[in-house]
């Protein structure tokens, strides 16, 4: 199968070279793509919903439009809502399609559903207040959905008369757990839970019990690193508890509700939870870890049968699908690593087709079905990148100056000729509990195909601390703020100069949240390696971010593994701050105004630092009305315009002083 989906992709990108073209940045940032998929009870029917981003300079500013469509086998798609709307948390339930959206004037977000058949879709439960998500009971009598309660209408009309004050992180409302009886005439949701957030929601199979993943708080970081899966009962009685420690991801119930499928940390100083466990009701909720010696990190799972879980594993720069059973624990391969990054997937019990959603290098994410030794491409969202050129990919393996090995992703120049040297941009990964797979790398902060047909190599470092390696790989940057693991960086744009691909005295460094942090060490403790830097959403002063951040609790477990008042010298010495009188590389910050998880402050302080030094080019850009990661379109144009202006200003035309401020936008309104 490796072989066949390679040919088939290799092929694909070979073809566009009759018609080739030039991509432009506003078609970088308005790309299509496939965010989720449900699969019909008979493994055939399936919904899919695409995203597609409005339109730069014509469209109002907002999110994108999500729609939603069916296929059915390999057929051709059908649509069944397009247009401006935006729906999500599709589902199949018999006959019927739900999806949650705000529609036909409601006041808030509620659950719609439709006949798969097609027609007008009907408003099936709203609330007094947005839902967030929702499940189905399997007799369909009953709906599991969680919101807020209804808002107090004395605060807005305090509000109206100047009572506005904010009682920082003592003001969070818990999003509750309801449910909502479809066969009890004029009956009314029922709340249950009070006192602590819920996080996800799904009926136990077989059972009247509901499986719920819960914080104490409804603050961000009690849902990273203190939250339990617990069974409730139809009353909101706990019923039992499944004992985990540190990070959760995702958790599904055997078809029979004898098995508890989760994807959690090994402890509680796991950056990432990637580790696949499985709890055995019969036994008094015992816990066994079913892939102790995976080096990789677990993304999704679903069960095919009561004793067959399907797992999608990232490993390295690749992805892979595997089947295990669980009377053996024996894993089978179904989706061998190849060119397809699988994105997450879905199954119906006691059926053997597997939807894939998953993106290449050539693509961004489309849905693809795997059924038996054939996987076959369902949706075609971007059509017109068959005209594009497709610059070379491919994952490179270096040793760090340790003798770490370690991977990374590079794209050739376009145009390259071997023997040749060529600017590069490195693009960092924030976490730094990520990883960079060979796929899809285009983005409005790393514009891929744009950047090389311009000219320029790119790198995408998976350094250490990186997921995608197994748990101890993943903890090898932890205690070592911007160490041995920004050091890998280096090591990496070494090894491409020993490659003879880049100029070493033309290479820039860009990256959001901890790869904003590597893009301002990069421009200051280690300036003399990078000649132009982009620092997004970024660390410059780890005391103040302990500080200011909605996630102290996780940076002490999984990053710092220490409190700012044990070492303060030592946090002083790992900022960019501190080495901001040496900096001698330009640097553009810039930062959404609305950002929690890394203040705004960050940004500001780097730049008032190496402003008042004077002895670099700094410029800072602020995005009102977003936060950690600009996520409307006209923002994202605007953020791809300045990264590739600034590199070209400085990395291709040598220039010393920072160019001009203004983009032009007001030309493309004429």
């Amino acid at each position: 199968m490796l072989r066949s989906i390679g040919l088939v992709l290799v092929a694909a990108v070979m073809s566009v070279s009759a018609h080739a073209r030039d991509i432009t940045l506003e078609e970088t940032i308005t790309v299509q793509s496939i965010n989720s998929a449900a699969l019909a009870a008979d493994g055939q029917l399936a919904a899919f919903t695409r995203v597609v981003p409005r339109t730069p300079y014509a469209d109002d500013d907002g999110g994108s439009y999500i729609e939603l469509y069916t296929v059915r086998g390999t057929a051709a798609s059908v649509p069944f809502i397009t247009g401006k709307e935006s729906l999500g948390a599709v589902s199949f339930h018999g006959q019927t399609i739900y999806f949650l959206a705000k529609r036909d004037g409601a006041k808030h977000t509620s659950l719609y559903k439709m006949a798969t058949t097609g027609g007008e879709a009907q408003l099936a439960l709203s609330h007094d207040a947005a839902i967030s998500s929702y499940a189905i009971s399997a007799d369909g009598r009953y709906i599991a959905f969680r919101a807020r309660s209804k808002a107090d209408d004395t605060k807005s009309k305090l509000a109206k008369k100047g009572f506005k004050a904010e009682v920082y992180e003592e003001e969070h409302q818990f999003t509750h757990l309801w449910l909502y009886d479809t066969q009890t005439e004029d009956a009314k949701p029922v709340q249950l839970t009070d006192s602590q957030q819920v996080l996800s929601v799904a009926f136990r199979p077989e059972h009247e019990q509901l499986l719920v993943r819960v914080a104490p708080t409804a603050l961000v970081d009690d849902n990273y690193m203190s939250s339990q899966y617990q069974l409730l009962d139809f009353e909101g009685k706990q019923v039992s508890a499944f004992e985990s420690v540190g990070k959760l991801g995702q958790a599904e119930f055997s078809p029979d509700g004898r098995y508890l499928a989760v994807i959690g940390a090994a402890d509680y100083n796991d950056p990432a939870s990637g580790r696949l466990y499985v709890y055995d009701t019969r036994k008094d909720n015992e816990r066994k870890e079913v892939l102790p010696d995976y080096q990789g990190h677990v993304q999704d799972i679903a069960w095919r049968r009561n004793d067959e879980l399907i797992w999608l594993g990232h490993r390295g720069t690749q992805s892979e699908v595997q089947a295990l059973t669980m009377q053996w624990l024996e894993t089978r391969i179904i989706m061998e690593p190849s060119e397809l990054i699988a994105v997450d997937i879905e199954v119906t019990p006691g059926q053997e087709d597997i939807l894939v959603r998953a993106h290449s290098a050539a693509h961004p994410t489309e849905l693809f079905r795997i059924s038996g030794q054939r996987i076959e491409r369902l949706t075609d969202s971007n059509p017109w990148l068959a005209d594009i050129t497709m610059p070379r990919q491919e994952t490179v393996r270096y040793e760090a100056r340790d003798g770490l090995d370690l991977e990374g992703i590079v794209v050739y120049p376009t145009d390259y000729k071997e023997g040749q040297r060529y600017p590069l941009i490195m693009v960092v990964h924030g976490g730094p509990e990520a990883h960079y797979s060979n796929g899809w790398l285009d983005r409005y902060g790393s514009p891929v195909k744009y950047a090389a047909q311009q000219g320029y190599a790119l790198f995408f470092p998976n350094y250490r601390g990186s997921t995608g390696r197994g748990v101890e790989f993943s903890k090898l940057g932890q205690n070592d703020y911007a160490g041995k693991e920004f050091d890998d960086l280096v090591d990496g744009k070494d090894h491409l100069v020993e490659m003879g691909l880049v100029d070493e005295k033309k290479v820039g460094i860009t990256g959001g949240s901890y790869g904003g942090f590597a893009s301002a060490w990069g421009a200051t403790a280690l300036t003399e390696h990078f000649a132009a830097s982009v620092m997004f959403v970024g660390i410059s002063d780890n005391i103040s971010k302990f500080g200011t951040t909605d996630i102290a609790k996780e940076m002490h477990a999984v990053h710092a593994r220490s409190y700012p008042w044990e070492k303060w010298q030592w946090y002083l010495e790992r900022s960019p701050i501190y080495h901001a009188e040496k900096a001698r590389t330009p640097i553009l910050i810039m930062h959404g105004k609305e950002d929690t998880r890394v203040h705004p402050s960050q940004s500001m302080e780097l730049y008032r630092y190496l402003k008042t030094h004077g002895n670099v080019p700094v410029r800072l850009v602020l995005y009102p009305g977003e936060g950690h990661g600009n996520r409307r379109v006209a923002a994202q144009l605007d953020y791809s315009m300045r990264l590739m202006r600034w590199m070209q200003h400085f990395l291709v035309e040598g220039n010393k002083e920072a160019p001009a401020h203004e983009l032009p936008h007001a030309e493309k309104l004429k």
